[in-house]
């Protein structure tokens, strides 16, 4: 459709005008003016800022309709954008931003335009229509009310030139003018003015255009005042006696009552404090509080699944007032919406899904948002959907608004008032100093940044009420590494410090950057065990150093310990420890239902005999277990935040003997230099929260090349640690051709040996998986380079087996003095016998797992039928883990123990794309699912069936 004409505008009808189709041959100017903005980083003024809002005007306003006829081109145009966002835009001017609208960009930009403004001017700016110009040399003929948001909203009023009506115009709105006939910059008065409007003169209103979006200004003011006032009134009726703070069964302590005070009384806020300060006892308080006060009803808490038990056990133990978790399929969660109780209890998955029926059906009174980091990432889907629940009032509560990079704290607080942080590009020019290209590199302004986020954050450390809690001890332990472990970590270190080494020449390729954090995550694991990645390697010098700690620890009659590690095998293999020592032990990971977690944190709170709690980082966070007076770290985390929240479960409010806190560290590998880094992470939340510290000192760990200078940071710490190093081994020719071998061919490289000829010469044998061409070719090039100074054959893998087999019948005896394997590839046959038995071995057990896979998809097919829809999921994870065993044994990868590959190896293989697509898309499918209806548990059913074909008939390249 072509763009509609001003005559056409002037019908006095309504008139919908869309933006041409790009032409069929558009010409270059076009295709230019096409382009969007060229900018640099997020080193961009306002004007660039603009220059993208009038591109994106062009670009995605489908669509718009005149809702003022009489008024074509300085009128009101309602705006459908591409992403179905429907917003009313007032035209003013073509410049100067006085224009407005109603979407969230031109509210927060502080730039008087945005996209929708900008493609409403688009489609009404004149080619070659003189209606146009003179309306752009007179300008609006009407007395125009609007608000200035370019840098602090404000009222502004402008006048018409000439004048003409405008002075009965005048006459009508002088009550609500300065005395230099500019508009009151007073909320009061401004609202006022809305009022009168409504039985203003028919004169009046042929001549005056008030804006319709003061309505968030207004409120925003209104809301200021009142929450001041009403904190005020309370506080009056509590010293008259009217009011109490005795609002839940417990006594509250005096730092909390303030913590109510400012949820209840911020109505959008943030509670920061440190872990185990009691921030769920504080935000059940002041919702009763408002149910009090403001007749709430409604209150939707959204937590991680693990803690919605602990949300209605803490509801219960303070309040009388009733709580419900929501779980089962749509049509259960959406029954439970209908007829909600006083306070409703979802997770974040559920948000993902059921954002939209939240908002129409349940329509919260209140949204608290507990372990709120969350949504510190502004750019997820969960972020995003979090942030799409509307309600009056919102808490945010997290111990670690920031663990990283400000950016958290900015999604944080954008959720509650994101005129309060501004947009992002600001952000970023007020708190980051940028490089040339726009790239940041440092922070700035850090001081200014927590008076930024000042009116809505509350943040309390634990020093700030130490006379209320009691205190804690750390200990480190540092656990010297065996030799095959040592081998292990030193193979990944090498691995590693080789991408690094890269790194400081050019930037990391996107697959070599993943492969670095894997070695990197490898060698994390291996400072714990190498069973975590090879269950048939089980040597654990942390095991033997927790049994005599633990042994000391539970001496004490009655103590219970808390005992974290991040990979879930090393708790097994605690747990076989637990069981020889006789203790009894609760079980708290990711991969146990969450019913079954609730039982098992009864049970450890409950149960005299259970002294132990093992735990992932799964029950780091929102889980209260006073009952244990000691927490065992086996191992550290990458940011202090998570130790804090490990440490916090005992650590708390209602602990009533001192923690005693050990930390198990490898010495002289990533972990050991991982101390320093925690040191550092704490550094920068300290200074922005707590106003702790040298601010300005702070400097910005940013992007992958802050990763690589840590890393390299933490090598180098290994390496002072250690004592001077010996002189370096020059490695022998022999080792380095079968290094070289190695590098050349990787798994292809069979069997490489050296031995020493009755004639003087080295001989060199190779056994290389290989066709006969390219055996020769290897053979030749290795003569090329070794000369007549040794001997090198090169054989294939038959011939290596025929040689066997024939020296093992005595026709042949191999010569030459001892022989030196410098090579030899795991599960390597000697003999054709030996090979056919491996074979055999394999087929069989691949089979047995075909078949555990198998019955685990029919296992989910009954839950299904049988309505157990949560079970579900596990049940499928558990089908596709057994099936990518069937194909790593198949291709003679799997450990000899290994029956399943876990859902965190599962997303490793997958982000490798070493598993075909049907299983990538299955995978996909089953960690985004959360609450499922009966329709979705098919389909996922259906679509790990195929899975689970594609995987035991795939071949492992």
């Amino acid at each position: 459709m072509r763009k509609t004409s001003p005559l056409r505008l002037e019908t006095g009808r309504s008139v919908r005008t869309a933006k041409p189709a790009t032409a069929a041959k558009p010409g270059h100017a076009r295709k230019a003016a096409d382009r969007p903005p060229q900018l640099q980083g997020w080193a961009t003024s306002d004007e660039d800022e603009i220059a993208l809002r009038r591109w994106r005007g062009r670009t995605e306003v489908g669509e718009i309709e005149a809702l003022e006829p009489k008024q074509p081109v300085f009128g009101t145009f309602r705006v459908r954008s591409d992403s179905g966002g429907v917003y009313e835009v007032e035209i003013r001017a073509f410049d100067g931003g006085t224009n407005s609208c109603g979407c969230i960009d031109h509210r927060v930009n502080g730039l008087g335009t945005c996209k929708h403004i900008e493609g409403v001017l688009a489609l009404l700016r004149p080619q070659h229509a003189a209606t146009f110009d003179a309306a752009s040399a007179s300008g609006s003929a009407r007395v125009e009310i609007y608000l200035d948001r370019r840098q602090t909203p404000r009222p502004a009023i402008a006048w018409p030139d000439p004048a003409g009506g405008a002075r009965s115009a005048h006459e009508w709105l002088r009550p609500f003018l300065t005395s230099e006939g500019q508009i009151a910059d007073d909320p009061r008065k401004i609202a006022a003015l809305l009022a009168a409007w409504a039985s203003a003169p028919a004169q009046a209103r042929r001549t005056i255009r008030i804006s319709q979006h003061f309505g968030p200004w207004l409120e925003r003011e209104q809301r200021q005042r009142s929450r001041a006032k009403s904190r005020a009134k309370f506080l009056t009726d509590v010293e008259t006696g009217k009011a109490t703070f005795d609002l839940v069964k417990l006594p509250l302590l005096p730092y909390q009552r303030e913590g109510m005070l400012h949820l209840a009384f911020g109505e959008r806020a943030l509670l920061a404090d440190e872990m185990g300060l009691g921030k769920t006892v504080q935000a059940i308080a002041a919702c009763e509080l408002l149910a009090r006060r403001k007749q709430i009803k409604r209150v939707l808490i959204v937590c991680p699944a693990s803690l919605k038990a602990e949300w209605e056990e803490q509801i219960a133990r303070f309040t009388d007032r009733p709580a419900r978790s929501v779980f089962g399929a749509r049509e259960q969660r959406l029954a439970t919406y209908v007829a909600p109780v006083f306070f409703t209890i979802v997770n974040y998955e559920q948000v993902l899904v059921d954002a939209d029926d939240i908002n129409r059906t349940l329509a919260p009174d209140i949204v608290i948002l507990d372990e709120a980091q969350r949504i510190k990432n502004w750019q997820t889907k969960t972020a995003k959907r979090v942030k799409q629940l509307r309600s009056p009032f919102a808490f945010v509560l997290t111990g670690t608004p920031l663990e990283n990079r400000i950016d958290e704290l900015y999604s944080i607080v954008q959720y509650l008032d994101p005129e309060l942080v501004g947009p992002l590009f600001r952000f970023n020019r007020d708190f980051y100093s940028l490089d040339e290209r726009g790239r940041p590199v440092d922070y700035k302004n850090l001081s200014g940044l927590r008076d930024r986020v000042a009116p809505v954050m509350l943040r309390r450390r634990k020093a700030d009420v130490e006379g209320q809690l009691p205190g804690r001890t750390v200990t480190n332990y540092f656990v010297a590494m065996v030799p095959e472990q040592r081998a292990r970590y030193d193979d990944y270190k090498g691995q590693a410090a080789r991408l690094m080494a890269i790194a400081q020449r050019r930037p990391l390729l996107p697959k070599e950057f993943e492969r670095l954090q894997m070695f990197l995550a490898c060698m994390r694991m291996i400072c714990d065990t190498p069973a975590i990645l090879d269950p048939t390697c089980r040597v654990c010098p942390k095991l033997e150093e927790l049994e005599r700690i633990l042994g000391e620890l539970l001496e004490e009659p009655g103590r219970k310990v808390i005992v974290f590690s991040e990979w879930e095998r090393m708790l097994g293999m605690i747990r076989e420890l637990a069981g020889e020592m006789g203790i009894e032990v609760a079980w708290h990971t990711g991969s146990v239902p969450q019913q079954r977690r609730r039982a098992e944190i009864i049970r450890f709170k409950e149960d005299p005999s259970c002294r132990l709690f093992l735990s992932t980082d799964s029950g780091s966070v929102g889980l209260n277990l006073q009952a244990a007076s000691a927490v065992v770290n086996v191992d550290l985390p990458w940011n202090p935040a998570k130790l804090e929240q490990r440490i916090a479960r005992a650590w708390r409010k209602g602990q009533t003997r001192g923690v005693t806190v050990v930390n198990l560290v490898c010495e002289d590998s990533i972990e050991h230099g991982m101390l320093h880094l925690l040191g550092s992470k704490q550094a920068l939340a300290d200074g922005v929260l707590d106003g702790q510290g040298d601010l300005a000192g702070l400097k910005m760990p940013s992007g992958r090349a802050a990763m690589i200078e840590r890393m390299q940071a933490l090598l180098q710490e290994q390496v002072a640690r250690a004592v001077p190093p010996a002189a370096p081994v020059v490695a022998s020719r022999e080792q380095t051709t079968a290094d070289d071998l190695r590098r050349r061919h990787g798994d292809h490289a069979l069997y490489i040996e050296a031995r020493a000829g009755t004639d003087g010469r080295n001989r060199l044998l190779a056994v290389l998986d290989l066709d006969r061409q390219a055996l020769k070719t290897e053979a030749t090039r290795l003569s090329q380079i070794v000369g007549s100074d040794d001997v090198i054959e090169i054989i294939d893998r038959s011939d290596w087996l025929t040689l066997c087999r024939l020296q093992s019948s005595g026709i042949v005896q191999f010569t030459g003095g001892d022989v030196r394997v410098l090579h030899r590839a795991p599960g390597l046959a000697e003999t054709e016998a030996e090979d056919e038995d491996a074979a055999k071995a394999t087929r069989t057990r691949v089979a047995a797992l075909r078949d555990q896979a198998e019955r685990a998809l029919r296992m989910a097919g009954v839950l299904s039928a049988s309505g157990f829809l949560e079970e579900v999921v596990p049940a499928l994870i558990k089908a596709i883990g057994h099936a990518a065993a069937a194909m790593l044994a198949n291709a003679g990868s799997l450990p000899a123990a290994a029956t399943l590959v876990t859902a965190a190896e599962l997303l490793a293989l997958k982000d490798r794309k070493a598993l075909p697509p049907l299983a990538c898309s299955a995978i996909e499918a089953l960690a985004a699912a959360g609450g499922c209806s009966d329709r979705d548990v098919a389909a996922l059913i259906t679509a790990t069936a195929a899975a689970v074909a594609a995987l035991v008939q795939h071949d492992v390249a």
